[in-house]
């Protein structure tokens, strides 16, 4: 099986754009903070997973690191048919809580939703919002990571090389930053 990044993975060895036959994207439900876990057991049960992941900043003991963390934490996203896979071994996977179902029956996640955010996804498994063209001057966004991680500032200027600039509301001013685009989402 072939890992494209951190984030998805395809056992036909092609970038997971494109669903085959009756196969659709559909939503698992993961035991707490065990997302990477269920992913990894579900692939090496042959399943074609996804799990959109995005940067964060962890505080802990006097530190701060970015990491990659789930943008859905508890869920992640697997490729069934639901004729043709054995779909109720899902639900008994370790780190797998259950499937997302009406009743018995598991739910497809709507056509595109899987597909749009895999497109936005870079060649680490981060979620880009930028390159999608989700981030607008004067809009709005969420600090992901770095030292001001969760305010919210309004975007001045989309720089080259993957580099934005904010106006963060500080200390009764305005003061302008520069900062990395995937650190960012849309807050609206």
């Amino acid at each position: 099986m072939e890992s494209f990044g951190d984030g998805f993975s395809d056992r036909l060895g092609e970038p997971a754009r494109a669903l085959v036959n009756g196969s659709r994207w559909f939503a698992v439900h993961s035991l707490p903070q065990r997302e990477a876990g269920a992913q990894n057991q579900l692939e090496n049960q042959g399943f074609h997973t996804f799990l959109p992941l995005c940067l964060k900043t962890r505080r802990h003991a006097r530190k701060r690191e970015v990491v990659k963390a789930p943008i859905f934490p508890r869920y992640l996203f697997v490729v069934l048919d639901l004729d043709r896979d054995r779909w109720r071994s899902v639900n008994s996977t370790f780190g797998v809580a259950r499937l997302v179902a009406t009743g018995e029956q598991p739910q497809p996640v709507p056509r595109g939703v899987v597909e749009a955010l895999i497109a936005m996804t870079d060649d680490c498994g981060v979620l880009r919002f930028d390159e999608a063209g989700c981030l607008r001057v004067g809009q709005k966004v969420r600090i992901l990571a770095g030292p001001f991680a969760e305010r919210i500032g309004l975007l001045q200027r989309l720089d080259g090389n993957d580099r934005v600039r904010l106006l963060l509301d500080i200390m009764g001013g305005r003061i302008g930053v520069t900062m990395p685009s995937v650190a960012l989402v849309p807050a609206e």
